[in-house]
């Protein structure tokens, strides 16, 4: 086949950018011809397989977006903030984009906001892929963009979701939707495998030492290297936390769950939330930035728990997933599409040990006693616990098998 993927954003850091340069790389290698369009400047740093990459120019340079963060080049706007016409400006350039890259079979689009529209307008064959950010940071409680989003939806051969519970948040938004398939995100489970504790150390400092060294919030914190040899160099307790730096991620609720636990906390991410979570982190926290694939796959090994502790709906919970297929238990709040990857690692734990998946949202308590529990068991059993998460997500969440699923709606 040949197939258009169109991605508003970047190709690495957050959970849709992953998403993205996945499927290209799975798709291409399986042997279609695949084109991501893109804001991606530097589509060299990403295995995307024999994908190509088209940036097209935005007007004004305006990036719609659905939590404020830098683009180079770029200015970032809210989606909910844009003007109709500054709205309509952007749809028309990118279909345009994607116009100019026809004959295809299948233009994917990621997020029903713009994604919709902008497949919409190329005329050519679509699917949309809905994601829990668009949704629920731009959509919900305004009926303009949901209306909008219906729309789009209406004329779309097929609607992706990745878990039940955005199933459910894309018909509460946008009313009742048909054509809709439930596939989960995939997890890369040759990349995110348990590794020799020594290797992944010295194996981390390799991949830090080639890291920029230039601030940029969308790059590793500069001098990782020197704080990674001196943390890791003894071997404790650890608790890691990979997402985004902003309120609605929970942090705060991992750090209270840690007060009175001799565990460290490893926080890899970036954001706007970034100052105060420094300001009330307990000592010892490590704080890397933002941290690409090449330095997780070597950085969860060193780690023994993973933990998504978000107050706010998830599609899916990516990050625990990469974390179980590396060995690390996760915990995880109870909810949304979080409460699925719970369910699914928890099928594959002895029953008296499922509940050490999840815990109630923002409950600090149930956390710090999940942790507790996970910290007393011996080593042995504890690393029993990572290699039934890692069943589990070969079984329920490889990329190969995601990749396929995705396209069986137009191979028939």
């Amino acid at each position: 086949m040949r197939i258009l993927i169109w991605h508003g954003y970047l190709l690495g850091g957050t959970g849709s950018n992953v998403y993205t340069r996945a499927l290209a790389r799975e798709w291409s290698n399986a042997g279609h011809d695949v084109t991501i369009v893109c804001q991606e400047r530097h589509p060299e740093r990403y295995d995307i397989g024999n994908a190509r990459v088209v940036v097209p120019e935005l007007p004004d340079g305006l990036l719609p977006v659905f939590v404020l963060d830098r683009y180079e080049g770029l200015e970032a706007k809210l989606l909910q903030d844009f003007t109709p016409e500054e709205r309509e400006r952007y749809v028309d350039a990118n279909a345009a984009a994607v116009r100019d890259l026809l004959p295809a079979d299948l233009v994917f689009a990621n997020h029903v906001l713009l994604g919709g529209p902008v497949a919409a307008a190329s005329g050519a064959r679509y699917a949309v892929k809905a994601h829990g950010s668009e949704l629920e940071y731009s959509m919900r409680g305004r009926p303009e963009l949901a209306r909008w989003g219906a729309e789009a939806l209406a004329g779309a051969d097929a609607i992706f979701v990745g878990s039940m519970h955005i199933r459910a948040v894309l018909e509460d938004v946008v009313g009742h939707v048909d054509r809709v398939h439930e596939v989960p995100p995939g997890v890369d489970v040759e990349e995110f495998v348990p590794e020799d504790r020594l290797q992944a150390f010295a194996r981390l400092l390799m991949e830090a030492e080639d890291d920029p060294q230039d601030g940029d919030e969308r790059h590793p914190d500069p001098g990782n290297a020197a704080r990674f040899e001196q943390a890791f160099a003894r071997d404790e307790p650890t608790a890691v936390y990979v997402g985004k730096l902003i309120e609605n991620k929970g942090v705060q609720v991992l750090f209270e769950a840690l007060r009175g636990l001799d565990v460290r906390a490893v926080v890899v991410g970036f954001g706007d939330y970034r100052a105060t979570l420094e300001s009330i982190a307990p000592p010892g926290t490590l704080f890397t930035g933002a941290l690409e694939h090449r330095h997780l796959v070597h950085l969860l090994p060193l780690c023994d728990v993973a933990v998504a502790p978000s107050i706010f709906p998830e599609a899916f919970g990516m990050v625990a997933a990469e974390a179980a297929a590396a060995g690390l238990p996760p915990v995880v709040a109870a909810h949304s599409g979080l409460a699925e990857i719970a369910a699914g690692v928890g099928s594959e734990y002895p029953p008296e040990l499922s509940h050490l998946t999840s815990f109630p949202t923002g409950d600090a308590d149930a956390l710090r006693e999940r942790l507790r529990e996970l910290f007393a068991l011996p080593d042995v059993e504890r690393k029993a616990l990572g290699a039934a998460a890692r069943r589990a997500v070969e079984r329920k969440w490889s990329w190969p098998a995601v990749a396929q699923r995705l396209l069986e709606p137009f191979l028939t």
